[in-house]
């Protein structure tokens, strides 16, 4: 998981969960559950490439993030409940990503 996620998560467990729910992935995340990639260069570079492509979408950083540590892991798919994102995105690696859950 591209570490910038972490703060949209934080975000939407705010808006939409409870604290607890926050505190329960944190512990997760420490135990080990997922593991936290920070931006390599070459990921930033990436990000940079894909919002300007995707302009139009206005994709943001994050979900740009998760495009590019996909690519580099070669991981065809991603847990997110943007679909449209997600969706329109064509990756460098796949023809297309696998949505979950």
């Amino acid at each position: 998981m591209p570490v910038l996620v972490l703060a949209e998560l934080d975000y939407w467990c705010a808006r939409r969960l409870t604290l607890e729910a926050w505190l329960i992935f944190l512990d997760d995340v420490n135990a080990g559950v997922y593991r936290i990639e920070p931006p390599t260069a070459a990921d930033l570079a990436r990000c940079a490439e894909l919002q300007a492509g995707y302009r139009d979408l206005g994709l943001g950083i994050v979900d740009a993030s998760v495009v590019a540590l996909a690519e580099r892991l070669g991981e065809p798919k991603v847990a997110t409940l943007d679909q449209r994102h997600f969706r329109a995105v064509r990756p460098g690696h796949v023809a297309a990503f696998e949505i979950r859950p």
